[in-house]
């Protein structure tokens, strides 16, 4: 294989480029809230918790920017204990 073509050099980086550790971690911490969210969820049998757990656990795999990646994490998280 002498070189790749740039299609899949490009499938290879991703949609939004390549990802950097801080944003790896804010990732992994906010699913580790979202985790237990959804859990307590299904727990008291509350969709709202169960919801915003999933979307905890998911958001990250959409923002590739770490300090979005923390404002998005910070507001889902917030929704779970406003009334």
């Amino acid at each position: 294989m002498d070189t790749m073509p740039t299609e899949i050099q490009g499938m290879l980086q991703g949609v939004g480029g390549s990802f950097d550790y801080t944003t790896i971690f804010v990732g992994i911490a906010f699913s580790i809230v979202g985790w237990g969210a959804w859990r307590y969820g299904r727990k008291i049998q509350s969709g709202r918790h169960m919801l915003l757990g999933v979307a905890l656990m998911g958001y990250a795999y959409f923002v590739p920017n770490p300090w979005w990646s923390f404002v998005v994490g910070s507001l889902l998280t917030g929704f779970l204990f406003w009334p």
